[in-house]
């Protein structure tokens, strides 16, 4: 099946074809980092850290660009605020995000720029622009004339007249169009600025990402992220000044993935841009905000000591990636009740084979998939179905839900191959059987590894009481069998009951009964 991808632009599904053949140039706008990384600055790097690895997968040479804002209104004034500098409480905001990203297994970025680096080649943009007649200089700033752009407005579908309705009138109320942008803004005593022919200023935010890309992806490149809400005017804007500058097309295919929404609540959290006055910050965006800082979604690391981050990562990717993502505690604790169904059988998968299913061969190309010859005919086309399924929906614009559905049907059919053959009791010694279920495993560790889970096995809380609480779960499981060996069910069951309801799980097992937390 032919790799298609939905561009925003064209407002439909596309065949995925390169500017340059094998190589795929990506540009993610990255998060302005002015406070400690909420959830939805995760959702981003996460949908294209997973398209990465497909395209890696694919054989393609991947240039992944995530950039870091380090430079706008919200930190001058968080700064002042603490009391502290721009660079300082950036720098260490910075190493937040990138300790987050580190944590929920995003590692395939390979550059990440930040906007105060790329000053001269702003002003190169913008000097540009003035010459070609799409911005003028205005008492110390400059904007970009919406109106000299034919094409504004082709991204997001509105026209210049309802944008005007959906903006903010700037500082500055001379400007030609009230849609008109700032590209270069002056700067207030006391403010960070640089020299520029229009005096000390700064970047308008918009120019920022053009600038970056551009010099690290070329005049035009491959594949855009970034969330719905960025469309207009991040979006919008960058591509008109790109554009209008280099007079060739800027992004071949955008990519935006749907929003994270606080459970059933209006908004998004993490609550809206709003940059140097762009946009209107309505009530129910602010609301939404609070609501993600009481949910724990104010700092990624409040909601990592509640829920593990391969699970929230998993989690992210159950949905499409272009649509809305339902974010609640109830709902990360449903997907977890799945993930616990696959660390059984990985601690399954070892009891028979003696092998950790984190340390199987995984194959990093597509061609060169794990062999299943000579698995059993009724398994070879069953595993053979599920890896067709699952690349089928990673081909179809990078449905990870979809393919985390397979993933799921994978690892039934291999628990089924274990119950009918009895693999973990007397069917030990079926060594052909016991290959079949190697060969699926790797298979399940191949395809879990696009999705970037399942890489590595997940860290245990260290428990002071667990000599005692081992001695205790012994004592309790002893006095349960001894309940079934008398036919004592109501007592058996009740034992297995209360310990579910203290989130101990018993599993019995023709050796003996095992529990496990959780």
């Amino acid at each position: 099946m032919t790799l298609r991808i939905y561009n925003t632009l064209s407002r439909k599904k596309e065949d995925f074809q390169t500017l340059k053949p094998g190589k795929v140039g990506i540009y993610l706008c990255g998060p302005t980092v002015y406070k400690h990384a909420h959830i939805g600055h995760m959702v981003g790097p996460v949908i294209i850290d997973t398209i990465a690895r497909y395209l890696k997968y694919n054989n393609y040479e991947v240039k992944f660009v995530n950039n870091i804002t380090d430079i706008d209104d919200k930190l001058i004034n968080r700064a002042a605020e603490l009391s502290t500098t721009v660079d300082k409480l950036a720098t260490e905001m910075t190493q937040d995000y990138f300790e987050n990203l580190e944590t929920m297994g995003v590692d395939t970025i390979t550059d990440f720029p930040k906007a105060t680096d790329y000053i001269p080649e702003m002003l190169e943009i913008i000097q540009s622009l003035i010459e070609k007649g799409n911005a003028y200089p205005l008492d110390g700033d400059v904007y970009f004339s919406a109106e000299s752009d034919p094409n504004y407005g082709s991204l997001s579908g509105r026209k210049i007249e309802e944008m005007i309705a959906g903006t903010r009138v700037e500082a500055n109320d001379k400007k030609k169009n009230p849609a008109d942008f700032a590209l270069w803004k002056r700067s207030r005593e006391g403010e960070p600025a640089w020299d520029s022919p229009w005096g000390p200023g700064r970047p308008g935010w918009h120019i920022e990402c053009s600038a970056m890309s551009r010099k690290l992806l070329g005049d035009s490149f491959d594949i855009h992220g970034g969330g719905l809400d960025l469309m207009f005017p991040h979006h919008e804007n960058e591509r008109a000044q790109s554009e209008c500058c280099t007079g060739k097309n800027y992004v071949r295919y955008w990519v935006h993935n749907g929003l994270m929404q606080a459970s059933d609540a209006p908004g998004k959290v993490g609550g809206q841009h709003d940059r140097h006055g762009d946009v209107v910050v309505d009530q129910e965006a602010q609301e939404a905000d609070k609501l993600s800082g009481s949910k724990g979604a104010a700092s990624v690391k409040e909601l990592f000591a509640i829920h593990p981050p391969e699970l929230v990562r998993l989690f992210l990717l159950s949905t499409h990636y272009r649509s809305p993502i339902a974010f609640s505690d109830e709902n990360i604790q449903e997907t977890g009740k799945g993930v616990e169904g696959f660390y059984r059988f990985f601690e399954t998968y070892e009891r028979i084979t003696g092998e950790s299913f984190y340390n199987l061969p995984a194959s990093e190309k597509r061609e060169h998939s794990v062999s299943l010859e000579g698995t059993p005919a009724e398994y070879f086309q069953q595993l053979s179905e599920l890896r067709q399924r699952f690349l089928e929906a990673m081909d179809d614009d990078f449905n990870t839900g979809g393919a985390i559905g397979v993933l799921f049907e994978l690892r039934s059919t291999l628990n089924a191959l274990i119950h009918e053959e009895k693999l973990d009791g007397e069917g030990k010694q079926n060594q052909p059987m016991i290959e079949a279920l190697k060969s699926g495993a790797c298979l399940l560790k191949e395809l879990s590894n696009l999705l970037g889970v399942f890489r590595k096995a997940p860290e245990k809380e260290a428990e002071a009481d667990d000599g005692l609480a081992n001695q205790l779960m012994e004592l309790v499981l002893e006095i349960r069998e001894e309940a079934r060996a008398s036919k004592n069910w109501d007592i058996a069951d009740k034992i297995r009951d209360g310990l579910a309801a203290c989130q101990i799980t018993v599993e019995d097992r023709p050796e003996g009964s095992l529990w496990r937390r959780g």
